[in-house]
């Protein structure tokens, strides 16, 4: 801080300029060396869960199936390749995928709304997409057979009614602060509600379903790594991807959007079209991610916390950092989900609470205000 007055001071001080260049570079450099560094935390996080499971096997077997590649079908590959690439890789790799659109989900929502606690599921995200589950689970109801009239599988019934719904919520927020000029508060209490109101039409439909079917739904609920494929890796990868890459492209926007939106707006920045476009970004992550892999918390509300401890409230830097931080996180709890009662695999939405809640009780106690 001395530096900068010492520069108000003198603006044309030619040692004061060197010295904050000098500053400023050595500081790119730590949070480039930290960003690399995570990467190379989060492969070895990878690699390792590639080797737990029903069928253990050692990070160096892993890791020669991997470098073998996909076993042809008409080749006699080892057991554990098939094991390995067809099972385990698309599910470690969609929990980096995952991990990392439900943290930039999470860190989007508390930027837009200026809030630590806020996350996409306080607007009603994960109670929308569990109802849109419900209603295929248990009344067979599916949105695309009533638009379309074809006949739609079981599973593909979930999975769009689960992504139809949180869109209807996103879009119902979207017109709420198109309509009427509303705060940012404003919008978070309209979330709670929409909350309640969907576990309240998911909890009628537990009522009215049977064993079966509630069986179905509560495990659907859960949230679990299991569901995962390589085409719904693809799917999430190529969705997730393009919402991260427009996220970043408005870091600095995003970083002058904390310093107050008087600040955002003497400087140009249209502030309710980022906050609309944050809005619907980080939604949009969120109804792919939980329509494919069911309601999955806490990532999107401790990731964000993690960057912010680690390099601050740049996103130029917090974004990259929070991606890591997420997919760690999912990765971790996802390779605890198959260790602790294996061979049986526990669904990892219960994990993400038992890793989660201790871990944000402790950045609670340690947050510093200048987070902020």
């Amino acid at each position: 801080m001395a530096q900068f007055i010492a520069l108000e001071k003198n603006p044309v001080s030619e040692g004061a300029r060197s010295q904050l260049g000098r500053l400023y570079i050595t500081h790119t450099r730590r949070r480039l060396l930290l960003i690399f560094g995570m990467v190379l935390v989060l492969a070895l996080l990878c690699l390792l869960g590639l080797s737990v499971g029903g069928a253990s096997y050692s990070v160096s077997q892993s890791w020669e199936a991997l470098l073998a590649g996909p076993p042809a079908k008409d080749r006699g590959a080892p057991i554990r390749h098939h094991i390995i690439w067809i099972l385990r890789v698309p599910r470690v790799l969609m929990g980096v995928v995952g991990g990392i659109g439900l943290a930039v989900s999470g860190l989007m929502m508390q930027t837009i709304l200026r809030n630590p606690l806020a996350s996409p599921y306080t607007l009603g995200i994960s109670a929308a997409a569990s109802f849109g589950a419900a209603l295929g689970i248990i009344s067979k109801l599916s949105l695309v057979a009533i638009l379309f009239p074809v006949a739609v599988r079981q599973d593909i019934m979930i999975i769009s009614n689960s992504f139809l719904f949180t869109l209807i919520c996103t879009f119902l927020i979207y017109f709420l602060s198109k309509l009427k000029r509303i705060s940012a508060e404003t919008i978070l209490l309209f979330g709670v509600a929409m909350m309640y109101v969907f576990e309240a039409a998911t909890s009628f439909m537990q009522y009215i379903g049977n064993p079966e079917e509630l069986a179905e739904l509560v495990y659907w609920m859960f949230g679990s790594m299991s569901k995962a494929s390589w085409i719904k890796l693809q799917i999430t990868t190529v969705c997730v991807g393009l919402c991260v890459l427009l996220c970043y492209r408005q870091a600095w926007n995003f970083n002058s959007l904390m310093l107050g939106d008087e600040s955002a707006q003497s400087i140009g920045i249209n502030v309710e079209a980022l906050r609309i476009l944050g809005l619907l970004l980080s939604c949009f992550m969120t109804a792919v991610i939980v329509s494919l892999l069911g309601p999955i918390g806490f990532i999107g509300l401790v990731a964000p916390h993690i960057g912010r401890m680690l390099v601050g409230g740049d996103h130029r830097f917090l974004i990259p950092i929070t991606c890591l931080a997420g997919g760690m996180l999912l990765v971790v709890a996802d390779t605890i989900s198959c260790i602790i009662l294996s061979p049986a695999v526990v669904p990892v939405g219960i994990m993400t609470s038992f890793v989660g809640v201790p871990l944000l009780i402790y950045l609670i106690a340690k947050r510093r205000k200048e987070y902020w």
